[in-house]
C-alpha cells in the first residue's frame, strides 16, 4: 500500500471518491485542501473515450487561459535573428550555439520557438526536445515567422494540451492563491477547447471523466454532463 503524507490523507477525507461534483463545488474542495508551503500549481485531468490508436482521433492543440497560469514561463528561440528574439522577450535566443548547449544537457527553458528557417537545424535535437514535449510545432503556434506574437502568447498564459496513450490529458489551469472564480473561468475555457477538438467521426461518450487536483493534492471528481451542451 502507497505511504500517503498526513496532508494528502487529510485532503482525502474531505473527498467523497463515489461522488462527481459541480466545478463550483470541486475548487471548493480543492481551496479547502491542507496546502504546502508553495503555492501549488491547480492541473485539469481529463480521461476521453476516444481511441488514441487511431490518429484521426488524436486530440492536441493549445488554449489561452484568461487568467494566466500564474507561471513564469522561460522561452528559448531558435532563430539567426537573436536580437530581434531577445528584443521580442525571449529569455534565451540564437542557433547554432543554442543547439549546441541543448546537446551538452542544457534544458533551463519551458518553452521552444522556432522560425521555420531555422526548423532544419533543429530537427538535430528533436529526440533530445521531443520526449520533454519541447519540440516547437506549427500546430502548437510554436513555429512561426511572428516571433513577438509567440512569445507574448506563451507567457501570458498560453498553454498545449496533448492526450497520451492511454486516452488521458493534463492541463495546468492556475495556481491554489487564484481566486475561486478565476480558476473556473480557466477550467470552463480549456474544457470547450477540449470539447471542440471531438473528432467529427467519434460516436460514443467524449468526456468519461473530468477532475481537478492541485499539486500535493487527491484528484476531486467533476461532473461532465454539465457540458452536456458543449458537446452536443
Amino acid at each position: 500500500m502507497p505511504k500517503y503524507s498526513k496532508r494528502f490523507t487529510t485532503a482525502s477525507e474531505k473527498v467523497d471518491v463515489l461522488k462527481r461534483y459541480s466545478l463550483d463545488e470541486a475548487i471548493s474542495i480543492l481551496q479547502d485542501f491542507p496546502q504546502a508551503k508553495f503555492d501549488e500549481t491547480v492541473e485539469l485531468s481529463f480521461r476521453l473515450g476516444v481511441d488514441p490508436r487511431q490518429s484521426d482521433q488524436m486530440i492536441r492543440g493549445t488554449v489561452s487561459l484568461p487568467n494566466g497560469s500564474g507561471k513564469k514561463v522561460t522561452v528559448a528561440v531558435f532563430t539567426e535573428d537573436e536580437k530581434a528574439a531577445l528584443d521580442a522577450g525571449a529569455d534565451y535566443a540564437g542557433l547554432k550555439e543554442l543547439i549546441a548547449k541543448v546537446q551538452g544537457g542544457w534544458m533551463e527553458f519551458d518553452v521552444a520557438v522556432a522560425t521555420p528557417a531555422a526548423m532544419k537545424e533543429v530537427r538535430v535535437i528533436a529526440r533530445i526536445l521531443g520526449p520533454r514535449g519541447l519540440m516547437p510545432n506549427p500546430k502548437s503556434g510554436t513555429v512561426t515567422d511572428d516571433i513577438a506574437k509567440a512569445i507574448n502568447e506563451v507567457k501570458s498564459g498560453r498553454v498545449e494540451y496533448k492526450m497520451d496513450k492511454t486516452a488521458n490529458i493534463g492541463v495546468p489551469v492556475g495556481k491554489r492563491s487564484f481566486e475561486a472564480d478565476k480558476i473556473k473561468e480557466n477550467i470552463e475555457t480549456v474544457i470547450q477547447k477540449v470539447v471542440k477538438a471531438k473528432p467529427t467521426s467519434f460516436r460514443g461518450r467524449y468526456l468519461v471523466n473530468v477532475s481537478v487536483s492541485s499539486t500535493m493534492s487527491p484528484g476531486v471528481a467533476v461532473d461532465p454532463s454539465q457540458y452536456i451542451d458543449i458537446e452536443s
